[in-house]
């Protein structure tokens, strides 16, 4: 399959060969975010603000450092995947990636050296509270149907649910809400239940979360937008859905590699300032290994779905295209590259990345795809090794 994209325009177009996962929200979400925006951020009105104080601020029940590393290190650019509170490969990949920007030995361990050079983030909790907004009421969930001919009949493949949003906004997962809110109710707060012992949680435990509801979410930041830097404004309310913000630095060369897992990002004086864990190919769908240009980045594009092109895919399946959204198998962004069919895209499932095998593109969480398409330009080489 060929990819057509005018070089760095916000093209809707055909994507395909490249299996993913799906995560982004419909337009109407999108619309409805926009309406409460603060008057020094550009995000929604869930934006972190760390300098304020809070009248009713509520102290979490517990000081979950692991969560506040991942924290501390996705502000800094070092992104940890999902936001657990967890230890685990990603985790230890962004820890090698700040030592190794600071100059400090290359362990992947929270050694006292590497807790020291991070304690310029020791004011910032691993938590916070923020409200859901009035305006989700409006949004209308889906579920996502199951085939790619039942999914080519929907305008948009959105979030299935309003937990699932607030989980992408805060660059989490359902499970880790319902441990952070207790019986529905924010760690900490009078009246809320004990943790759950189980990081698995049943149907029946977990909390229905609702617009106007106080919640405890991971305190990530980098969030700030400057809406009048972004031209295409359906690509803004995808930042906004997704927390991600709109500084973020010029990269000029990207090195991806496959055995570790990780996607190093290099600006035009060789300095590491990013670094995110990733899922490459498989056996079946190798990752080309050499060098490759970006040739163009797709915004929320849609989805070409050829079966012939899919290793797990029904020979049964006809060709279809898929509509955009977070959901969608590429989720919200591709980078195209030289190398025909291949490009660098998010997922509609963050949790398997770092784990699950590809179709031998270069997947990432939707946040940490939005962030890197903000760095790259048609300059950025890119190089993939074993």
């Amino acid at each position: 399959m060929r990819f057509n994209l005018a070089p760095f325009a916000p093209l809707c177009l055909l994507l395909g060969a490249c299996g993913g996962d799906a995560s982004d929200d419909s337009a109407q979400q999108d619309q409805a975010d926009t309406a409460a925006i603060r008057n020094d951020n550009g995000a929604d009105t869930m934006a972190s603000n760390d300098g304020a104080a809070s009248a009713d601020a509520i102290p979490d029940s517990e000081a979950r450092p692991i969560m506040q590393a991942q924290v501390v290190l996705e502000r800094l650019g070092f992104g940890p995947g999902v936001i657990d509170g967890k230890t685990g490969a990603s985790l230890t990949n962004a820890v090698k990636g700040f030592q190794e920007a600071r100059g400090l030995p290359v362990t992947g361990k929270l050694d006292d050296a590497t807790r020291k050079a991070l304690a310029q983030g020791s004011t910032v909790a691993a938590t916070r509270i923020v409200t859901i907004p009035d305006n989700w009421g409006d949004i209308t969930f889906t579920a996502m149907p199951d085939g790619a001919a039942e999914q080519a009949k929907m305008d948009r493949l959105g979030y299935e649910t309003l937990t699932e949003k607030l989980a992408e906004r805060f660059h989490t997962t359902a499970d880790v809400l319902a441990q952070l809110n207790p019986g529905g109710r924010p760690a900490g707060a009078d009246g809320a239940s004990p943790a759950p012992s189980s990081t698995a949680n049943s149907a029946d435990s977990a909390p229905t979360f609702r617009p106007g509801q106080q919640v405890r979410v991971p305190n990530i930041g980098a969030d700030r937008i400057a809406a009048e830097s972004v031209d295409n404004k359906d690509w803004l309310e995808t930042l906004r859905s997704l927390g991600v913000g709109t500084d973020q630095p010029n990269v000029a060369r990207i090195l991806v590699d496959e055995s570790e897992g990780w996607l190093k990002a290099y600006d035009d004086k060789d300095t590491l300032v990013a670094m995110f864990s990733v899922t490459t190919g498989s056996s079946n769908d190798p990752l080309p290994i050499g060098e490759w240009d970006v040739q163009g980045k797709a915004y929320n594009p849609p989805y070409s779905y050829d079966p012939k092109l899919l290793r797990n895919a029904p020979d049964s399946d006809d060709t279809q295209q898929l509509p955009p959204g977070p959901n969608g198998p590429v989720g919200v962004v591709w980078i195209d590259l030289s190398k025909e069919h291949y490009g660098i895209h998010g997922t509609p499932s963050p949790e398997t990345i770092g784990r699950a095998q590809s179709n031998g593109c270069v997947r990432l969480t939707n946040w940490d795809a939005a962030r890197l398409a903000q760095m790259v330009t048609g300059s950025t080489k890119v190089v993939f090794r074993k």
